[in-house]
């Protein structure tokens, strides 16, 4: 029967049963979860994203062109006015100025990324990630194994390792970080009050589990996240807390339980209400929740969730901004926006969205290389190799070990797979740890 004659959700499902494999299966095949596959074989969530469908394919055993033609209800809805313009701005050598939001300055390096021809990196080569044999002993098998340092520590030393880590995990310097954060949780262990050491190894340990996320796998998520909420909850400050919850979340993110993952931080930043803060860095926080919050609620597929989260989220960090006069958070919104379009499959929208950022005004090199890794999955979802490329490009210029996340890795590999005229593209994929055959 030919993929054309019945709808995309139950040729998948008709694949799937050949297998003799569940919706589980297949979801965990795909880093889904079994209610968001669920959705997808009864035809209420569409597959948009190119990489996803090449993986549907994959591990279905089915041709893609097949799959592809199979009609899905909400891929066949008209286009957007926001995409074709963004298309146009991608067939045109110049941006198509069609309102204010498009005469927004965007970075030379960014139009490079949209309509440039492919260009070989400026960038250093990355350095390799980091091993985290080091944080893996310590979880493990606690302090025996973590080296003693030169010096005894004190309350100075401990508090100037939270925030050189903190640099460290800005600047995108990872394998400086998983070096040195075991000795720098062993000696917070040790050093101060019972609130203060509880503090300052949550601070660690939720620095740990994003160095994780980076640069490791699930059960190191899973382990550093659970340590970091033990001691937050030991420490009694509501910020901490609440960052560790956050941390916990994007765990069950990891593993699948979307729903449960959305409620952890919708949880914390209702919790923040009633804490005693000052009303800058509560906003704040509550931002930084709803943002996570809203990102999750888009890979479970939830539209009208995600995004009155996300609009939550946006009005938290304005006010919070108008408290203090900072404005990184509106910022950060921003960023979790672009990326909770293209998981909507929205992937021209996440375009649109990208050129109102100036990426030179991101505050880390963490946050640029982000950025241009989430520009690369938008125009890889959106079939347009070499943008995509160029955004790899300049995530790496932005931030070399960056270049060593999965999701870079992803994105190498399927270009390298189907798009080897890119120059380049092969040195990009053996600095990402592929392995080109």
């Amino acid at each position: 029967m030919k993929a054309s004659s019945i709808t995309f959700g139950k040729f998948i499902a008709l694949r799937r049963t050949a297998k003799g494999w569940t919706q589980l299966r297949l979801a965990h095949e795909l880093n889904r979860s079994e209610d968001w596959m669920s959705q997808v074989e009864r035809d209420i969530q569409g597959v948009k994203d190119l990489v996803l469908l090449r993986r549907l394919a994959e591990v279905l055993d089915a041709d893609l062109g097949e799959l592809m033609a199979a009609p899905q209800p909400a891929a066949d809805r008209p286009r957007s006015r926001a995409r074709k313009s963004a298309s146009a701005t991608l067939t045109n050598t110049r941006a198509v100025e069609e309102d204010d939001v498009r005469r927004r300055p965007f970075l030379t390096m960014a139009a490079a990324a949209l309509v440039a021809p492919a260009a070989a990196p400026q960038a250093a080569r990355a350095e390799e990630g980091g091993s985290l044999a080091g944080l893996e002993d310590l979880l493990l098998y606690g302090t025996d194994r973590v080296p003693a340092s030169r010096r005894e520590p004190t309350r100075q030393s401990v508090t100037a390792s939270v925030e050189t880590s903190r640099q460290e995990f800005r600047s995108a310097q990872y394998a400086a970080l998983a070096r040195s954060l075991p000795g720098r949780i062993a000696a917070a262990e040790v050093v101060g009050t019972a609130e203060e050491r509880a503090r300052n190894v949550a601070q660690l340990y939720n620095l740990a589990t994003r160095l994780c996320i980076k640069i490791g796998t699930n059960n190191h998520v899973a382990v550093t996240s659970d340590r970091a909420l033990i001691a937050a909850r030991l420490s009694g400050d509501p910020l901490v807390v609440a960052e560790a919850q956050r941390m916990v979340s994007s765990s069950w993110r990891r593993q699948g339980s979307l729903a449960r993952a959305t409620d952890i931080v919708v949880v914390a930043a209702e919790d923040l209400l009633t804490a005693s803060l000052p009303q800058a860095a509560r906003l704040a926080t509550r931002a930084e929740l709803y943002a996570t919050a809203a990102y999750t609620a888009a890979k479970l597929g939830d539209r009208a969730y995600a995004q009155a989260l996300i609009q939550e989220a946006a009005d938290s960090a304005a006010a919070a901004s108008r408290a203090s006069g900072q404005t990184d958070g509106v910022r950060g919104v921003a960023l979790h926006e672009v990326s909770v379009h293209y998981e909507l499959g929205d992937a021209g929208r996440a375009i649109e969205l990208a050129r109102t950022i100036n990426p030179a005004e991101l505050p880390t090199a963490e946050r640029q290389a982000r950025f241009w890794t989430d520009v690369a999955r938008a125009f890889a979802q959106w079939g347009k190799p070499g943008p995509c490329y160029q955004a790899l490009l300049a995530a790496e210029e932005a931030a070399p070990q960056e270049v060593r996340r999965g999701a870079v890795r992803d994105l190498a590999t399927d270009l390298l797979r189907h798009d080897r005229k890119l120059p380049g593209v092969r040195d990009l994929a053996v600095r990402a740890g592929v392995r080109p055959v």
